[in-house]
């Protein structure tokens, strides 16, 4: 029996080879599900995975790739046993769209940590076989389970970066109880990741001290972001300046640099913590033991479970924290990835999905 043909009506821009090249692709989503929303694309962030995945960097890609993880837009069409969601309401996904449902981490609502693994929003497996397409596209469909509400006094083209760039950073924030009153906070970096922890901060009511080998970002941290301290990493006397004076650090810094210096910053019991991706990490065993302290990792891979990505909505909701984004049109992508690996931007790209692509 002839098989029915699928309906390429998704519009999308994809990469077809390493060159990392994007354009116009038109390709046909899974059939709606019983427990699936469809989801009209409005805006996605730009993340520095999509060039990753894009380019090839990690030798697994999937080609034709239409990247994107931070997606947000307005919810048309539900399946019949959808409950959480209505046609019309305002929806994000962020940077997983499956798990097992069945492990403990998917029972605890950490499912990006699926024993079985969780499968990515782009160049994973989807539930029907075939291989997940991202957000640069007109609509996704998605269980219900991997999609957030987001509250309807938020704007959407804010809320797109919150969904890897503001989760990497909150979730573990919070694990570490990063958000006590009065206390202080070191943020290494000032890139995506960087002006959300220094943001966060604020809003817990830390005192925040930003660290960056750049001096012009001195302005930026104090003034722009709200910063209460801005130190030059490469200046020996800043740094020993404020040693043992640390609670907490978070450091967002991918390239390669020292740890033994930012450690000695902490105060006994301090807590570290890693969201960048440098090529090594090496320090001295007494950096960590004198002072009991604790070093941790998470990544934009593993950014954070379902019920904490909706608290971290809603609390950006209700503290009125937006991450500072630079609106471009989805012909533009090609310069702003380029623009990305030279980290040309304050401080995210989101793509204007639903008045570009056409």
């Amino acid at each position: 029996m002839e098989q029915p043909q699928t309906v390429k009506d998704c519009l999308g821009w994809a990469a077809r080879d390493p060159s990392g090249l994007l354009s116009p692709y038109s390709f046909a989503r899974r059939t709606l599900g019983n427990d699936d929303i469809s989801l009209t694309i409005t805006h996605c962030g730009v993340c520095y995975a999509d060039v990753i995945w894009s380019r090839n960097k990690l030798g697994d890609t999937k080609y034709p790739l239409v990247p994107g993880h931070e997606i947000v837009g307005i919810v048309k069409e539900v399946g019949s046993g959808v409950s959480r969601f209505k046609v019309g309401d305002h929806v994000g996904v962020g940077t997983y769209v499956n798990s097992c449902r069945d492990c403990e981490n998917c029972n605890g609502g950490l499912e990006v940590h699926c024993v079985k693994g969780a499968v990515f929003t782009f160049n994973g497996i989807d539930a029907d076989g075939t291989v997940t397409k991202g957000g640069y596209s007109s609509y996704i469909v998605v269980h219900e389970r991997y999609c957030f509400r987001i509250p309807n006094n938020y704007p959407l083209a804010s809320a797109a970066p919150l969904l890897c760039a503001g989760i990497t950073v909150y979730t573990p924030m919070m694990r570490h109880n990063m958000n006590q009153p009065g206390k202080s906070l070191g943020v290494i970096g000032l890139g995506g990741l960087g002006h959300m922890a220094v943001k966060f901060g604020k809003a817990f009511g830390l005192k925040v001290t930003v660290f960056s080998t750049s001096a012009y970002k001195k302005e930026e941290a104090l003034s722009l972001l709200g910063a209460d301290t801005f130190v030059l990493s490469s200046d020996a006397e800043q740094m020993k300046a404020i040693s043992k004076s640390l609670d907490f650090i978070v450091d967002t810094a991918s390239g390669d640099h020292p740890f033994d210096q930012y450690l000695s910053l902490l105060k006994a019991t301090g807590a570290y913590v890693l969201v960048g991706f440098p090529g090594e990490i090496k320090f001295s065993p007494a950096s960590l033991i004198i002072g009991a302290k604790t070093f941790s990792g998470s990544a934009t891979s593993a950014t954070g479970g379902t019920k904490g990505t909706q608290e971290m909505l809603d609390f950006c909701a209700a503290h009125k924290i937006y991450p500072l984004i630079e609106i471009v049109p989805i012909q533009y992508v090609n310069e702003a990835l380029e623009r990305l690996i030279k980290k040309d931007v304050k401080y995210r790209f989101v793509i204007d999905i639903a008045n570009s692509l056409k």
